[in-house]
């Protein structure tokens, strides 16, 4: 009788592997960041005096209850600064500086060349504040009522110059909870949050400028905000300073410091996101392309193999197609780690579902909202708040050297 020998199936190339594993990586990395992200006693104590401070520019519905929450933290001042604002801000702020003597409304003048409006605001308020610790708010986030509390308890213990928090983050729209909840995989999924406080190396750093408190004296040290004052990325950048002058940046878990709702509707994700995204990852082409190719995948490209390999698999029925078994196999272990990650971050940070379900569809919004980001920049056209800023470098060559 003669013997058939049928080739055997082919091994599983490394490309596939590659698809199956890096997911696993970033699920175990966000893991890790998860527990290891410092949240602050809610029994702590800021250090010395502290001076609230709300940079604000047509805030008129958000304002006060940005300011209410400061005040429930018992701070020494709540100084809000308002950058011409037309939509009725500044009569607010006056209204609550009356029921308060805490509050103070400063008054914001024209923008001087080279400088970007944020980085204005905040050196003119710390300028005017007499606290020992300078707690930056922006107007759309909401304290509660042991924020500072949890703040100061991290400046003790981990002998922070620097706190700043992951807010709560509060969505509506439908693009809100599609896009927003994607905020956590840029605080958890790349860097071991333990560098950004213990490695001097500024490139560890992850900062969120909707809460960051910094000591006056590292302030100073770091050069204050007229050292990034051409920067859109203010917050990180001005947290990179204080890294340089050997200050110590504590990122914290700020869930239960502060809430905050961005954005409205899918016009400002887009149009807030795209202001900054592309300079966020390095205002130049390669790391947009870098961006895009590792979020892809990352992301992407388990859910597209696998979708490849059911169609391969169900073409060459009643065959075996080992080729499509293989893109199904690798493509389900790296969809399996993506909805892994994304029901942690979900239950965790309570997101919406529809960011466990619709997953690779946030990241294809995201990566064409740097897409746009970059075509904002590349034209020196990034616009926000009534406002145009050319691209970074001549917004730097504008700067100048005195601050205003």
């Amino acid at each position: 009788m003669d013997m058939v020998i049928h080739d055997p199936p082919p091994g599983v190339p490394l490309w596939m592997w590659i698809i199956a594993i890096l997911p696993w990586i970033v699920l175990a990395m966000a893991a890790f960041n998860v527990v290891a992200w410092p949240r602050g006693r809610r029994d702590g104590r800021m250090p010395g005096r502290v001076s609230v401070l709300i940079p604000a520019r047509d805030e008129a519905e958000r304002i006060e209850a940005c300011v209410r929450g400061a005040l429930a933290n018992a701070p020494d001042e709540v100084i809000v600064y308002d950058d011409g604002s037309t939509d009725g801000t500044a009569a607010i702020v006056a209204r609550l500086a009356e029921e308060d003597g805490r509050v103070r409304l400063m008054s914001g003048g024209p923008l001087p060349a080279g400088w970007v409006g944020k980085p204005h605001a905040c050196h003119h308020l710390a300028n005017a504040a007499t606290g020992d610790v300078l707690v930056y708010m922006d107007a759309d986030t909401v304290a509660e009522p042991e924020c500072l509390a949890r703040m100061g308890s991290l400046f003790d213990r981990m002998r922070a110059d620097v706190v700043t928090a992951g807010t709560r983050q509060v969505t509506g729209t439908f693009a809100e909870r599609l896009i927003i909840p994607l905020l956590h995989l840029t605080y958890l999924a790349w860097l071991p949050l333990p560098l950004v406080w213990r490695s001097r190396d500024p490139r560890f750093l992850v900062a969120n400028g909707q809460l960051l408190a910094v000591r006056r004296a590292a302030y100073a040290a770091a050069g204050g905000w007229s050292a990034v004052r051409a920067e859109v990325v203010d917050d990180m950048a001005f947290c990179r300073r204080v890294k340089e002058s050997g200050g110590r940046v504590v990122f914290a878990d700020g869930h239960r410091m502060a809430r905050c709702r961005m954005y409205r509707d899918g016009g400002e994700v887009v149009r807030g996101f795209s202001k900054n995204l592309y300079e966020g990852v390095g205002g130049r082409p390669v790391g947009l392309v870098g961006f895009a190719l590792v979020h892809a995948a990352m992301f992407l490209l388990p859910y597209v193999a696998m979708v490849a390999g059911l169609v391969m698999v169900a073409r060459a029925v009643p065959h075996v197609d080992h080729r499509g078994v293989h893109l199904v196999l690798t493509g389900a272990l790296g969809v399996a780690a993506n909805v892994m990650l994304r029901l942690l971050l979900a239950i965790r940070f309570r997101q919406p579902w529809e960011s466990v379900l619709l997953h690779p569809f946030a990241v294809l919004g995201l990566i064409g909202i740097a897409i746009n980001s970059a075509r904002w920049s590349g034209r020196g056209e990034i616009r926000w708040r009534g406002r145009t800023y050319g691209a970074r470098a001549a917004r730097v060559a504008g700067s100048g050297s005195a601050a205003e």
